[in-house]
């Protein structure tokens, strides 16, 4: 990718008490682009978005996203900065509908209207309203979910509610968004609609940094993939590149597996 970085994390370091969770993780995400985040159970990976995101503050190192070091700023703020995220456990209101849920994410990230606006019903709130509307509308479309817009959230299958978490990410209109094993839960067929969908969003224009372990969803969606094992970085290459790489294929499978992979290639060389 020749496209300047969206995101860059510069050589961070995450200790809990003696226990170093990242060490010395440097990586690029370019404007644009499709990044996925890999590794074995344990590889850091989870901590990593965590620290992006303002959930974590890092023991040593940087993230700076559009030049701005988020260092010490709360995920509140990062949000607003333009980088949303969505989480491992669907976090919906069951009882509401699909339709409300976005809506109040979309009240969340208002900026316009005040207080007395919206208590008297003030015309400025009353147009704020009807475009959070219409947003609310749009992102459910592009998602899939107008059939379930008025259904409580709490009655979609497991794969829908991963959706919404999605558009409540969406809601609040990122550059960059945030995907934390989004098709956990799916089935096959959900799971070639999400690999549209992704490639979609980044068509639109946000770009996407995504961790997930189903492998073949992410060979197939990903510009560019990092692999962790063990808190560390141990590759940074294109998806043609990672499915050989020794180390790599030694953390997923142990290094037997990686010797007769590699030496199966060898002989078909």
């Amino acid at each position: 990718m020749s496209a300047a970085p969206i995101l860059t994390v510069n050589h961070v370091e995450m200790r809990f008490g003696g226990l170093r969770a990242i060490a010395d993780l440097h990586f690029d995400v370019a404007e644009g682009e499709i990044l996925s985040l890999i590794g074995p159970n344990g590889a850091g990976k989870t901590t990593a978005f965590n620290i992006i995101t303002g959930y974590l503050k890092p023991t040593s190192g940087e993230v700076c996203f559009r030049g701005t070091n988020l260092a010490g700023l709360s995920p509140n703020r990062v949000s607003r900065l333009g980088l949303a995220r969505t989480f491992q456990r669907t976090s919906v209101f069951a009882n509401d509908t699909v339709f409300d849920n976005v809506m109040l994410a979309l009240h969340g990230a208002a900026h316009g209207a005040g207080v007395l606006d919206a208590l008297f019903n003030l015309p400025r709130e009353r147009r704020g309203e009807a475009r959070r509307r219409e947003r609310t509308a749009e992102i459910l479309d592009q998602l899939g979910l107008t059939s379930r817009a008025y259904a409580p959230a709490g009655s979609l299958s497991y794969g829908e509610q991963r959706l919404v978490g999605v558009a409540l990410a969406l809601a609040t209109d990122p550059t960059m968004l945030l995907l934390d094993e989004p098709v956990s839960g799916m089935n096959a067929s959900e799971t070639h609609n999400f690999v549209r969908l992704i490639r979609a969003i980044r068509d639109a224009g946000t770009t996407i940094l995504l961790v997930e372990h189903d492998m073949p969803m992410v060979m197939a969606v990903s510009d560019r993939i990092v692999c962790l094992n063990h808190g560390q970085l141990i590759a940074n290459a294109p998806p043609a590149e990672i499915r050989t790489n020794p180390a790599v294929i030694e953390a997923y499978l142990g290094k037997s597996a990686a010797t007769t992979r590699i030496e199966e290639e060898l002989a078909h060389a």
